[in-house]
């Protein structure tokens, strides 16, 4: 957990970006955003997902950066929320 929450503390993106991305938390679904965002034909754990997740989107961040034709905005904001959403499910439970 520490190593990804170091990750995530280090990510530094467009402000517009992580707000988008922050508005779209509410809608994640696991099981229908990951088999589309990772290609994974069951969700996997949280860590899993979260390793793909951090591959999927530096590659995106690279393509933003290269100024390259092929950026979607839109999928960056979606890998942006899984991410987010999946790293909330690490945290450990209030009281426990």
């Amino acid at each position: 957990m520490s190593d990804i929450s170091t990750i995530l503390a280090n990510l530094r993106r467009p402000r517009l970006l992580i707000r988008a991305a922050r508005h779209g938390i509410q809608d994640y679904r696991r099981e229908r955003d990951l088999r589309r965002l990772i290609d994974a034909v069951s969700p996997p754990s949280p860590e899993a997902a979260l390793a793909r997740l951090f591959d999927a989107e530096e590659r995106a961040e690279e393509t933003r950066r290269a100024g390259d034709a092929g950026y979607s905005i839109a999928r960056h904001v979606e890998l942006l929320i899984a991410m987010m959403a999946e790293a909330r499910l690490l945290r450990p439970q209030a009281g426990t």
